[in-house]
């Protein structure tokens, strides 16, 4: 048995996963993420321009350091661009990615990208929930996602 927490996007692959392994989990932790509609935020707009500007970045043709000056001219947040060179693998006289950027990009340019939508099919946790987030969070708003968070885990605390 286990609780699982996650943070961000996280929060919601959390939440999934103790949804479809309910005989498995005692409980969900989501901090700064959950059960959420992101694609209107700004926040996730930003993320998703920055995730196709990094697809674009056509890795078989630069080395390293090409690739990271690529980011940096193309992703204006320092905290993001950070982020996306830490991605960046060096082998030397080529460059890969440590993770799938085409596949993030083509999910998140769909009408309903499952890492910005909380679907409906994903279903409901009864069991105990926890979710935290801060008072000015660019992810989380109290005001308009309260309801969101309690349709999908009625014994929310916090």
């Amino acid at each position: 048995m286990a609780t699982l927490g996650g943070h961000g996007f996280g929060a919601k692959v959390a939440l999934a996963t103790a949804i479809n392994n309910m005989d498995r989990c005692t409980g969900v932790i989501n901090l700064e993420g959950g059960p959420l509609d992101h694609r209107y935020h700004e926040a996730y707009q930003e993320l998703a321009s920055y995730v196709a500007a990094a697809a674009k970045l056509d890795i078989s043709r630069v080395d390293y350091a090409a690739a990271k000056k690529y980011i940096d001219t193309n992703i204006a947040c320092n905290k993001w661009a950070s982020i996306f060179r830490g991605n960046l693998e060096d082998k030397g006289s080529s460059v890969s990615w440590k993770l799938n950027i085409a596949g993030l990009a083509a999910n998140m340019a769909t009408r309903a990208p499952d890492v910005a939508c909380w679907h409906a099919h994903y279903g409901l946790w009864p069991g105990q929930a926890l979710a935290l987030f801060s008072a000015h969070s660019r992810w989380v708003h109290l005001s308009t996602n309260t309801l969101p968070f309690y349709n999908v885990m009625p014994r929310l605390q916090g």
